[in-house]
């Protein structure tokens, strides 16, 4: 979608303007000739923090693939911190209304806390 491709400019009084959950889930990552797993750290509407070794400079653009409940979504995004053998910080280019509200509904800081249960069949 178009509005996924667009990055957006962040101030740095804005940079934090999103909550964030803590939490750790295992995330596809490719991009910057590098394609993985990467655990979070934690995860917000604007981004996230990806634990890795791998070596992802700062202003790749990465597509990022998220598992939310038995779903998930893929969101492209920009390294805007780096550090090489440890991890890097992530900022979501917009997200579409469909993605934005299934991340607000399967994410702790935006659902009071809980997440909401796996369905089991």
């Amino acid at each position: 979608m178009a509005d996924e491709d667009q990055s957006d400019e962040l101030s740095p009084d804005e940079r934090r303007q999103f909550d964030r959950s803590r939490l750790i889930m295992d995330v596809h990552f490719d991009g910057a000739d590098s394609t993985g797993v990467a655990s979070t750290k934690d995860l917000s509407l604007g981004g996230l923090y990806l634990s890795t070794r791998v070596d992802i400079p700062r202003g790749a653009t990465l597509t990022l693939r998220i598992p939310l409940g038995r779903q998930h979504i893929v969101v492209r995004g920009d390294v805007v911190y780096s550090l090489p053998g440890h991890g890097v910080g992530v900022r979501f280019h917009r997200l579409s209304n469909d993605k934005r509200a299934l991340m607000e509904s399967h994410l702790p800081a935006f659902s009071g806390g809980l997440l909401p249960p796996i369905p089991t069949d």
